[in-house]
């Protein structure tokens, strides 16, 4: 089966990425898709994070309805911090029967040279880039990247994280059970 992976830290999940999730579930090949928590990204402050569990459990409950897409802690227990070509390697040897494809905005394929082993994800992974706004999409030679026409949308988890703690409604910015999370829970008030 050819499985997408949406790595992120999700903190929190937020519509923009389920609607991201679904094109690609629906306008490409891909039949799955598994959105990766990832505890802590070697290119982001973790200071800002929520514990893991308690983002993953947001992401359980934003698509528990979705038969397509699933929520994954593989990487809660690989090394710290998490490298996605480690996070590959890990899944191609425990999953072989299964292709696995990066999900990533356009934000982060320019900053792709960054990453650990670039050369050898972008030989050996495909990847379905979708565009964030303020970053083109611009064309490449490399064959394994495949731009999406996704809807674009300017909503990010910084965004909602300072609405909460402007005391702002958001609303429709969040599923409804990732909503009611944050606010039984006080999360992003400080």
């Amino acid at each position: 089966m050819k499985i997408g992976l949406y790595f992120g830290s999700f903190n929190p999940i937020h519509v923009g990425h389920l609607i991201i999730a679904n094109f690609v579930a629906q306008y490409s090949d891909i039949r799955q898709v598994w959105f990766v928590v990832s505890p802590q990204n070697p290119l982001k402050k973790s200071s800002t994070l929520l514990n893991e569990y308690d983002r993953l459990y947001m992401v359980q409950a934003a698509i528990e309805n979705n038969v397509r897409f699933r929520a994954s802690d593989v990487e809660f227990k690989l090394p710290r911090p998490s490298y996605t070509i480690d996070t590959l390697t890990y899944l191609k040897e425990k999953y072989p029967e299964n292709e696995f494809t990066v999900i990533l905005g356009s934000d982060s394929l320019q900053n792709i040279s960054k990453w650990k082993n670039s050369e050898l994800l972008l030989k050996n992974y495909s990847f379905n880039v979708y565009q964030r706004p303020g970053f083109e999409l611009a064309t490449s030679s490399e064959k394994n990247i495949h731009f999406l026409t996704a809807p674009l949308l300017d909503i990010s988890s910084t965004y909602i994280r300072k609405a909460v703690q402007e005391g702002k409604s958001i609303q429709y910015l969040v599923p409804d059970k990732v909503l009611e999370e944050i606010e039984r829970n006080g999360y992003y008030k400080n």
